[in-house]
């Protein structure tokens, strides 16, 4: 039986079709729901894709964290279940509150439209079982994509290896010129404690076949399919 994945849709989201194909890739059954009418009951994981929901007006995600699918959101990663939130999905999942910190405008006041790499930290997430240590590729188009906390949340979510992914150059290493907006200690990606939700700026749907440019984002999808995360409360992040 293949996976069921509900790839969320809101006003001025445009990423959902490409996160629907590419989940078909990897053999998942992805269907893409209107977030007014969301109901992720019966569903195996739940993405939250990029563009620009509600315009972003007031801030990117604010409006939608009050959209009805928030509440559904909550509840289904209470219960366990795998959320992936890319772009803007990662700015409405810490809005909503599933995710620490905030996403901010670049500090460079530039809109960032590239290919980065980036170090995964972290397996203990249905994305990127068996990956941690690998230098990946893929792209960003954000302009508020600077990942900011306090300083207290930050040294918490670095003790409890909530980090997942982390902006490098090719060989690895977290340099300032590697990080390509300015987010705190170069996170690109980070989990919630349970280490079921996890959002990132970086957009692995754009990246899930060579024809693109490189297919390391297809592998996030993979580990979610091979995992055995799904359906079931996933393993605390280390």
């Amino acid at each position: 039986m293949s996976v069921r994945v509900a790839v969320l849709r809101f006003p001025g989201t445009w990423s959902e079709n490409d996160f629907a194909h590419a989940l078909s890739l990897v053999g998942a059954d992805a269907e893409i729901l209107w977030h007014a009418d969301a109901d992720l009951r019966g569903y195996d994981a739940a993405i939250v894709p990029g563009g620009f929901a509600y315009g972003d007006y007031l801030r990117a995600g604010a409006i939608a964290a009050i959209s009805p699918a928030a509440a559904e959101l909550r509840r289904a990663a209470a219960e366990g279940m795998p959320i992936l939130g890319s772009c803007n999905g990662f700015q409405i999942l810490c809005e909503i509150g599933l995710l620490p910190g905030a996403l901010v405008r670049n500090r460079h006041l530039e809109f960032r439209c590239d290919w980065v790499h980036l170090r995964i930290e972290s397996e203990r997430t249905p994305f990127t079982a068996g990956l941690r240590g690998e230098i990946v590729r893929m792209p960003i188009a954000h302009g508020e994509g600077c990942w900011v906390a306090d300083e207290l949340t930050q040294a918490r979510i670095e003790a409890n290896g909530q980090v997942v992914f982390r902006y490098t150059d090719a060989r690895g290493a977290a340099t300032p010129e590697a990080n390509p907006n300015g987010s705190s200690a170069n996170i690109a990606g980070l989990a919630n404690e349970a280490g079921n939700v996890v959002g990132l700026m970086p957009h692995p749907e754009r990246c899930s076949e060579e024809l693109l440019g490189g297919a390391d984002g297809r592998r996030l999808l993979e580990a979610l399919t091979a995992s055995g995360h799904t359906g079931m409360a996933a393993a605390r992040v280390q």
